[in-house]
């Protein structure tokens, strides 16, 4: 039996029971390639779930308002995948009549479609001849061929395409992309795969050189930025005993971008209660401020893929009204990042 047909033996009986393998919609499939990269299988569900039930056709997402796309993507991180995936859907709508382009070549030219999600959608929507190569299938390879060239360099990438294009299957690519994926999702994981239980333990090359663990090989990743964040929290009680906050989007091409937040202060260390006294004005245009408080005595690190912020809330009670004030009712509707999606949860406004 070949490798192609054992990983389609082994997936017919492990296969998990996911929302979107019951469809080869390719709208469907692209939300959720989309919604899995960089994020777990549990996690991405329920977010693909609530999109589905939002936007049941790429016309309903393509009309819908950015706010809205970023407001259901609230908590998957790395934003720029539903910026993306709403340009996308308008590209779509715009270009291709609405209807999801049906080959690689014209998959590839939409937003955020990479070569994996390319061959993902071409090969589980049409069966088209197109590897797909994940994390998973990257160390599924590594391992049973023994590949210790870096998975993350330019001639690794180029070497697994290549290898993961031979070991496609004849005629199932469907099932077989799917299989070789979730092999490595459940059965030949990173820290603990059940090799006693694999049906390529007889050949895999890893397992042999006993080099499971150290395979595959990965460059290592540049050093990880700090960052202080001082989040202000201006809070303005009017006569009606309505509480009122402020809200600003994020530009730039930085973080988070085009999402909403308190007004920041960012510092390159540690301040106090001092500095935010001297501070403050600059960022947030009010002169009545009576009261600062820290709401958090140590640090919130948030931790991003080539960043960690260390994060404080500062409480700014006061008595002018704030220019562009937002009623503390109105939180909800605007889309966060979740380190601040956390804190609106627990602080008491």
């Amino acid at each position: 039996m070949s490798f192609s047909e054992k990983i389609l033996a082994w997936y017919r009986q492990n296969k998990r029971e996911l929302p979107w393998r019951n469809t080869i919609d390719p709208y469907k499939i692209w939300l959720s390639e989309i919604m899995l990269q960089q994020t777990r299988v549990a996690q991405g569900i329920p977010y693909y779930n609530k999109f589905v039930d939002a936007f049941p056709t790429v016309y309903d997402l393509s009309a819908a308002k950015e706010e809205e796309v970023l407001k259901l993507w609230q908590g998957l991180g790395y934003y720029s995948r539903a910026r993306n995936l709403h340009a996308a859907a308008k590209m779509v709508v715009e270009e291709f009549n609405g209807v999801f382009p049906t080959s690689y070549k014209e998959l590839i030219t939409l937003k955020g479609v990479g070569d994996y999600t390319a061959s993902a959608i071409a090969s589980i929507c049409y069966n088209a001849p197109h590897a797909v190569v994940d994390g998973n299938v990257y160390r599924v390879l590594a391992r049973y061929f023994g590949v210790e060239t870096p998975i993350n360099s330019t001639s690794g990438i180029r070497y697994f395409k290549e290898l993961a294009q031979e070991l496609l299957h004849e005629t199932n690519i469907r099932d077989y992309n799917q299989g070789v994926m979730e092999f490595g999702a459940i059965q030949c994981t990173p820290q603990s795969p059940t090799c006693n239980s694999c049906p390529l333990n007889d050949s895999c090359i890893a397992l042999k050189d006993e080099k499971v663990k150290e395979l595959p090989v990965k460059i290592k990743k540049t050093k990880i930025r700090k960052r202080y964040f001082n989040y202000l929290i201006p809070i303005y009680k009017d006569g009606n005993n309505e509480r009122y906050t402020l809200l600003r989007q994020r530009r730039g091409k930085g973080i988070w971008q085009n999402l909403w937040e308190f007004p920041l202060l960012e510092s390159d260390r540690e301040i106090g209660l001092a500095s935010i006294e001297e501070k403050y004005s600059e960022v947030v245009e009010t002169s009545g401020v009576h009261k600062i408080t820290l709401y958090n005595d140590s640090f919130i690190v948030h931790k991003l893929s080539h960043q960690h912020l260390y994060t404080k809330f500062w409480v700014l009670e006061g008595t002018d009204r704030l220019k562009e004030g937002i009623n503390v009712s109105e939180l909800d509707n605007y889309a966060v990042p979740v380190l601040l999606a956390d804190f609106m949860k627990t602080f008491k406004f």
